[in-house]
């Protein structure tokens, strides 16, 4: 008795019927995980790659969605996929993306292949053959576009920013990102926006990891007009993650060259969601927080004859964030009173 995957390994490697080889591809995506693990050892994922490069819109998309059922769960097919062409098949669909204007079956082939780049990129051993394909620079360029390719609705720029996330995993491709201008794109996101929006958490995600370990990326954020302000705003009004994300990149900053930053960091006013991340924040977000207010007592303005008394201040304050793990309002209210205090003397020391 013949069974179903046969069948459907069959149709695929026939490339002389068109119809035969979507059907089966429709089929493949109902299959079981079993069956998917065993028609990828029977060599079904060349012919579905080759898909790809048919101008028939259904066939591409039955290929794309056959390929995603493939990878689904699978390191090992995506690794496969990859290595059969899949990256640069997926680049020239995302290249056509003018095409894809509107709401048509090639808008759905664009966010197919775009799901597929970004299933594939969640693979360790693809993250570097993706990025040095042409498909990061395009993505942060798409990123760069007016409203054109925000139109195309949010699930598409949530798919464009978690694959770079993704590909910012692998450290060689940090400085890629970076050359490529995706920290301004980034930034540009969060300011698009909003501090509570699902993006600007992954947004700063990438941006913290992007600052750990290049030099030009907090140069970089630094330099914007609206960089450090935007981490400011995310520490008072983001969501839980992307405020911890946020006081990470300004430690960043701030490690970078204390005397130069700090000022501007205290300037955008960050010390009052700061010290309410010290009180409510994670773990983690507590530990950067009061690392960054650390880095801040000392402004470059302090006259010596009172830097001592600031550090008491500081130090006063501190106290205050440890005694207060679990306080009321009320005495939350005075630790945040002590830290406009702080801050006028900063400003006027």
């Amino acid at each position: 008795m013949v069974e179903e995957e046969d069948l459907v390994a069959e149709a695929l490697v026939n490339v002389n019927n068109r119809d035969a080889q979507i059907t089966a591809a429709a089929r493949l995506c109902d299959m079981t995980g079993r069956q998917r693990h065993k028609l990828a050892e029977m060599g079904v994922i060349p012919p579905l790659i080759s898909l790809l490069h048919s101008r028939d819109h259904a066939a591409v998309e039955a290929a794309l969605f056959a390929l995603l059922a493939l990878a689904f769960g699978s390191e090992r097919n995506k690794i496969w996929i990859a290595k059969f062409g899949a990256v640069p098949a997926i680049l020239n669909l995302l290249q056509g993306r003018g095409r894809a204007r509107g709401r048509g079956r090639s808008c759905r082939v664009f966010e197919s292949a775009l799901a597929a780049l970004l299933v594939l990129s969640s693979c360790s051993e693809n993250k570097l053959l993706i990025a040095s394909s042409g498909c990061l620079g395009l993505l942060i360029s798409f990123l760069e576009e007016d409203e054109s390719f925000f139109h195309m609705g949010e699930r598409v720029i949530i798919d464009t920013v978690s694959t770079i996330q993704n590909l910012s995993i692998s450290p060689p491709v940090v400085p890629m990102i970076v050359a490529f201008g995706g920290v301004s794109c980034l930034l540009g996101v969060i300011v698009r926006l909003g501090t509570l929006h699902e993006l600007t958490e992954k947004s700063t995600a990438v941006l913290e990891i992007l600052l750990s370990s290049s030099p030009a990326a907090v140069t970089e954020v630094a330099s914007a007009g609206w960089g450090i302000r935007a981490m400011v705003m995310i520490v008072e009004e983001g969501s839980p993650q992307s405020k911890e994300h946020a006081v990470a990149v300004l430690l960043l900053v701030c490690r970078s060259c204390p005397e130069k930053y700090r000022e501007v960091i205290l300037r955008e006013g960050v010390m009052p969601g700061l010290l309410q991340l010290t009180i409510d924040g994670s773990q983690r977000a507590k530990e950067l927080a009061q690392h960054l207010l650390m880095l801040l007592r000392d402004s470059p303005g302090t006259r010596p004859g009172n830097k001592h008394s600031g550090h008491k201040y500081m130090e006063r304050i501190m106290e205050e964030i440890n005694a207060n793990e679990g306080a009321n309002d009320i005495e939350v209210g005075t630790a945040l009173r002590m830290v406009e205090e702080m801050i006028a003397r900063l400003k006027h020391e």
